[in-house]
């Protein structure tokens, strides 16, 4: 498995390849707005921080773009207020 999150814009998500399968991260742009709506992890794959390792590389891409986030996804709100160090990506 590797931590290489990918952007693929004709899907509108960010991806992660995790053991045969991929974990997505659902956006919409808007300039310099990233707007996550959702995130998904293959329900045989969830609790092994897929999920952890997804958001931590949307979040990564976006502050190396200089992106503003909005989260309207719980999971990645959730992320953030346990990560405080991406706090500052908020909008």
């Amino acid at each position: 498995m590797t931590d290489t999150v990918r952007d693929n814009p004709a899907r509108h998500r960010f991806e992660l390849d995790a053991d045969g399968e991929v974990a997505f991260a659902n956006y919409h742009r808007d300039g310099s707005v990233l707007i996550v709506n959702r995130t998904e992890v293959p329900l045989h794959l969830r609790g092994q921080g897929i999920g952890a390792r997804l958001v931590k590389g949307v979040l990564d891409i976006a502050r190396a773009e200089k992106l503003t986030v909005v989260p309207r996804c719980s999971y990645v709100s959730a992320f953030i207020r346990r990560h405080p160090d991406y706090a500052d990506l908020l909008g």
